[in-house]
């Protein structure tokens, strides 16, 4: 009882010293004083913030202010090979063909990859019975007839690929000049396009090739005139370089003497592993000025894009995956415009 009463006092004591608090005479108000002074409208935005930066950069991937890149003189046709796969051969052909038909280019992609996988990130219908490029291969059809326009970009054509096409290297097995279906097909559709109208024509192409060096693939370097090699920047990607240059050089003597690498490209950069510049620096020391100067770097963006069926350059422009491309394929359309004009590859 003692201790209870003594504690009882010590708080009675405490409330007695502590100082009283005057009444306020006016309300407190949480709201903004009306005559505080406001900002003034025309104060810019600060150019320095993240989400300002990266709003800019979207702006410039996008072209929302209409730049157009330079046309090359005659219409450029690359096929985009490498026996690995998961290099970057699908992710870049779609990427660096939106940059460029975002800005003023046409372009056509050719799918010869039977899963199909440049339709999809384009946006573009290939399921079965769709019209594709087997029916260009093995029924006939002309390239104008099997062409779709993707939604997101008016300059930008496109052949799909579907299931059909998985057979199609057996089938093209017993054909007559089985090797030169695609050229055939592809020179006649751009000498066509320069009868109607030559404002109106192709300027590059771009052939996904699948995975391998079979009869597809082979189609794909007889028809083009360049190859564009995306080397993924680890070590294993260097190991099936030697077999791919080996199979151009062959092309190159027997098939189509037109044809020749001009353009490398380094996917999948990561600048936190040394590996990754190892392999960059060897890539150019070996290619010279044949590699691209940016670099594609690791981005989760590039992968997810796919899924949504659209490209990175349309998915996050903002990106770093979207920017490194739209540096490539700037510098690409740089290159091209001092291209001199050349003829049409003919048979051999």
């Amino acid at each position: 009882m003692t201790h209870n009463a003594t504690a009882v006092e010590g708080a009675a004591e405490d409330r007695a010293v502590q100082p009283e608090v005057e009444p306020l005479d006016e309300p407190v108000s949480r709201e903004t004083p009306e005559d505080s002074p406001a900002p003034p409208a025309d104060t810019p935005p600060d150019p320095n913030t993240p989400i300002a930066h990266e709003a800019a950069e979207a702006v410039r991937v996008l072209n929302i202010r209409q730049e157009h890149w330079p046309r090359p003189p005659a219409p450029r046709v690359f096929t985009v090979a490498n026996q690995k796969g998961g290099v970057g051969k699908t992710t870049s052909t779609v990427n660096l063909a939106a940059a460029l038909a975002l800005h003023g280019v046409r372009v056509l992609v050719i799918d010869l990859d039977p899963q199909g996988n440049a339709s999809t990130a384009l946006g573009i219908d290939h399921s079965v019975g769709t019209p594709s490029v087997y029916d260009v291969l093995l029924g006939g059809r002309s390239i104008a007839d099997v062409t779709t326009t993707a939604e997101f970009a008016p300059l930008l054509q496109c052949v799909p690929a579907t299931l059909d096409l998985a057979g199609a290297d057996i089938e093209l097995t017993s054909q007559v000049a089985r090797e030169y279906r695609l050229q055939r097909a592809l020179n006649n559709f751009l000498a066509g396009q320069a009868e109607r109208d030559p404002s109106e024509r192709i300027d590059y192409v771009f052939i996904d090739c699948p995975p391998s060096l079979g009869l597809l693939t082979l189609n794909a370097l007889v028809a083009a005139r360049e190859v564009l090699i995306p080397i993924q920047c680890e070590y294993y990607a260097l190991e099936g370089l030697a077999q791919l240059l080996n199979t151009v050089e062959l092309v190159t003597s027997h098939l189509n003497p037109t044809l020749t690498v001009t353009t490398v490209l380094l996917t999948m950069y990561d600048s936190r592993t040394r590996l990754a510049d190892q392999v960059a620096d060897e890539v150019r020391n070996h290619f010279g000025d044949l590699v691209l100067s940016p670099t594609i770097p690791r981005n989760v963006r590039v992968s997810e894009a796919p899924g949504f069926g659209q490209t990175v350059i349309t998915y996050d422009a903002g990106s770093r995956g979207a920017i490194g491309y739209l540096q490539a394929a700037r510098e690409i359309a740089d290159r091209g415009a001092a291209v001199s004009s050349t003829g049409e590859s003919g048979e051999q």
